[in-house]
């Protein structure tokens, strides 16, 4: 007497046909069968490498394995059924390939957050990560199977047979998964609670899930109307007594990390002009999160880090419309992937194309030269200027700075990193940090030299960046799992000498609160100090200036 196979929702009463030319038929069941197979073999390096590491060679991680196969297995034949079946594979296919090229070759989580992050960027910046070797990737474990299975014919079954297997396939197959994690539950399910970067990285489920999130968000936040904050803003006494209008230009950094910060004493001097020009440092601080699409809009949001989330931010007005409410005038520049929604009520615009600068390809940087240059001619106001770099935006760090200020060599010219050595690519990556010490320095002197406005200069880079430690590359990684070098950012402030006058701070005691640790969660607080705004809505516990402020003399 023989039984079916577990998970097997029956097979057909007729034997088999043989369909001409090369292919045999198969039942559906057996078509997802072999694309999970195939999935869970070949797109999930990472997820088997964790699950080693945490289990071992074990017969947990055998009993784990097969329960992630069999719960795969389960949704697969759940979701592809029907005329929707060879649609759904040759997606899960390429998906899975997708994701296991960025998880497996560069350490990066595919969370909601990336999918965010990859809805949300430019052709510009997303055309690097289509690199050569990805390509191929894509090609083998994406491509060419999805290929064989759109063409794989499948037998046809009656109506209500086919039916009834389709429902009894992912219950017994769930059901099968639910009862071999329960076999050792308690140990299962403090792994998949404490160590979330495993489930993370499972292909094609961490992706799928991440989506599912993001439509999520968008469908929660798509008609969130922000919330009135600091309406009772007003100028300070300082502010409103200033001989000419005060300018403050605060340059919001990318992808630059405080290890690789000359000033945060890196080992290498990546930040020599700035040092020159005796910029206030803040060596130790941490950024709200790990892409831009996440930390830009919570270092510019009231809340904390703790407390941020993307609904909540969009619900209520921020840093700019605190500034705004003032009296202060406020503008967007970006050279970046836009304002994620910050500038939605202020104005913003894209930085103008200038030949000096864009000249090998994309623009660097130095495009804001020219345009600061031309706002200060024009300045007849108190005003905030908000500079978004492209900065250190990787993995084409050779396109952030001319090629004539190479200072670091060798340096990776490739965007594909197995065409680089560490070495190479960490070159690259410090000769964009120095080019960001050179514009920077290069809008301080600009500053310095004008008459028109009272100028000061505040610096701070959204997240960090990962150049190989540990295996990974990039940025992105989940809050939980993210590396210092993800997290930690420099922060730097210049202050000409008619500013301090007029703001009447202590130069001593600003060097001595920036030693201190900050993070992000400053920002808000920092700058409305800094501007001399005073309101409810500043936190003077946050604020790193206004303890500063000493009396006239």
């Amino acid at each position: 007497m023989s039984f079916p196979p577990i998970c097997t929702p029956g097979s057909a009463p007729a034997q088999p046909s043989v369909a001409p030319g090369l292919w045999r038929s198969a039942s559906a069941f057996q078509v997802s069968l072999g694309v999970v197979g195939f999935m869970l073999a070949a797109d999930n390096t990472t997820f088997w490498l964790r699950g080693l590491e945490i289990f071992g060679a074990s017969p947990r991680l055998a009993l784990f394995g097969a329960a992630v196969f069999a719960l795969t297995l389960g949704l697969t034949t759940l979701l592809a059924a029907g005329p929707l079946r060879k649609p759904v594979l040759v997606a899960l296919l390429l998906i899975a390939a997708t994701a296991s090229w960025f998880t497996d070759r560069l350490g990066i989580t595919i969370d909601r957050d990336m999918i965010q992050n990859a809805m949300t960027t430019t052709v510009t910046e997303g055309r690097h990560l289509v690199t050569r070797g990805f390509l191929l990737h894509l090609l083998l474990f994406g491509l060419l199977p999805a290929a064989l299975v759109w063409r794989m014919p499948v037998r046809r079954l009656p109506r209500w047979q086919a039916l009834s297997r389709w429902v009894a396939a992912p219950v017994l197959c769930l059901a099968l998964g639910a009862g071999l994690l329960a076999i050792n539950f308690k140990d299962f399910s403090a792994v998949l609670r404490e160590r979330k970067e495993l489930v993370a990285a499972w292909q094609p489920a961490a992706p799928l899930g991440a989506a599912v999130r993001y439509a999520r968000l968008v469908l929660r936040t798509r008609e969130v109307t922000a919330a009135p904050l600091g309406l009772d803003a007003h100028k300070g006494p300082r502010l409103a007594a200033a001989e000419k209008p005060v300018l403050t230009v605060l340059v919001v950094g990318e992808t630059v990390r405080a290890q690789n910060w000359g000033l945060n004493g890196y080992a290498r001097d990546t930040t020599p002009e700035l040092r020159a020009r005796g910029v206030v440092n803040f060596p130790q601080v941490e950024s709200c999160g790990t892409a831009t699409a996440v930390s830009m809009p919570c270092m510019f949001s009231v809340l904390p880090r703790s407390d941020y989330s993307q609904e909540k931010g969009l619900a209520t007005e921020n840093l700019l419309d605190v500034l705004s409410h003032a009296g202060v005038a406020v503008e967007w520049h970006d050279n970046n992937t836009g304002d994620k929604d910050i500038a939605a009520r202020v104005t913003s615009a894209r930085v103008p194309a200038d030949p000096a600068a864009c000249g090998e390809g994309e623009c660097t940087d130095a495009v804001f030269l020219d345009l600061l240059k031309r706002k200060i001619a024009g300045i007849d106001r108190d005003t905030v200027l908000v500079l978004h770099q492209i900065g250190s935006h990787g993995p084409a760090y050779h396109l952030r700075y001319p090629r004539a200020f190479e200072r670091f060599q060798p340096a990776c010219h490739s965007a594909e990193f197995s065409d680089c050595t560490d070495e190479e690519i960490r070159n690259a990556y410090d000769n964009t940090v120095a080019f960001t010490d050179h514009v920077l320095a290069g809008m301080i002197d600009m500053l310095a030299a004008q008459q028109r406005v009272i100028p000061a200069l505040v610096y701070v880079s959204d997240h960090g960046e990962s150049l190989g430690e540990n295996g990974l590359y990039l940025h992105g990684a989940p809050w939980f799992m993210a590396p210092d070098t993800q997290t930690r950012v420099p922060m730097a402030m210049w202050l000409s000498d008619a500013f301090r006058r007029t703001m009447q701070l202590d130069e001593a005691c600003l060097r001595a609160a920036a030693e201190a640790p900050a993070s992000h969660d400053n920002l808000f607080h920092t700058l409305l100090g800094l501007m001399d705004v005073d309101t409810r809505v500043r936190d003077a516990g946050l604020d790193r200036v206004s303890a500063c402020h000493h009396p006239a003399a």
